[in-house]
């Protein structure tokens, strides 16, 4: 059957839009759009070309035709990104203990803690990685010390959908999935630090942020593809050791052809 000249327009704005595609391209992103937390909510898949426009995506290792993922990932605002002992302390005594500090001493005490952790805030905010992240057993990154907030939520989400498959499409008909594509899993990263309200495609990626390389957080994207490092460790659904192999990956590739961006400040 012969297609009619608007049905090939379509097609290719489709194509064009590049991995996890949701919206046209005309559309852009703001150079400065930072968002709250992101806030998913239920929608129907996108609706995508039937060629995966992903370049990459051969290389992601994809679920095998007929097979679906069923583990389904947290909303990104509702992910800790310290973990919690889980212990319940019992109930404080309210007597005051004999040689107990005065108001005042207290107030002194709390004006000098107050001081510490701005000093703190202002150190990490001006501190850079000191090396590639460690990686566990499971294929999960380790936070750094002197890791800014932003960074250690980043490290975070990315860790919460480290090793989910590979569905091209994945993560953009919310953030809450079962599988991601590479737009959508650097997406949901950046949502668990609050950068993002909604899931970006690859295109809009390589828009997004400011331009150029980051202290902490480096982003390259084309139309096709996307992926990021984190204190200099690759992020990326390419290069996988399999259907359930983490996207953390120690190994460096080149980063011909991509724009590259960063979160400002990051």
């Amino acid at each position: 059957m012969r297609l009619s000249h608007p049905t090939l327009a379509l097609a290719a704005a489709l194509l064009v839009a590049g991995c996890g595609s949701l919206s046209p391209s005309a559309s852009d992103t703001s150079e400065t759009q930072l968002a709250s937390a992101a806030k998913p909510t239920a929608a129907a898949k996108p609706k995508l070309p039937s060629t995966p426009a992903d370049v990459e995506a051969a290389q992601s290792a994809p679920l095998p035709a007929g097979v679906v993922a069923t583990r389904q990932a947290p909303t990104p605002g509702s992910i800790d990104v310290k973990k919690t002992s889980g212990s319940s302390e019992p109930p404080p005594d309210t007597r005051v203990s004999p040689g107990a500090p005065s108001d005042a001493e207290i107030a002194a005490e709390l004006k000098e803690m107050d001081r510490v952790v701005a000093e703190a805030k202002k150190a990490n905010a001006s501190s850079r990685p000191t090396g590639p992240l460690r990686l566990t057993a499971k294929g999960n990154a380790e936070t750094p010390d002197n890791a800014p907030p932003a960074v250690a939520a980043i490290i975070a989400g990315a860790n919460a959908i480290a090793r989910f498959p590979y569905v091209y499409g994945g993560g953009h008909g919310s953030f809450v999935d079962t599988a991601y594509d590479c737009s959508g899993s650097v997406s949901y990263a950046l949502a668990t630090a609050g950068l993002l309200n909604a899931p970006l495609t690859s295109g809009e990626l390589s828009r997004w942020g400011a331009p150029g390389p980051g202290k902490w957080v480096t982003i390259y994207a084309h139309a096709g593809h996307v992926y990021m490092y984190v204190a200099g460790t690759r992020y990326d659904t390419s290069g996988r050791s399999g259907v359930y192999g983490s996207r953390w990956q120690q190994a460096i590739r080149s980063g011909a052809g991509f724009k590259v961006r960063h979160p400002p400040g990051l």
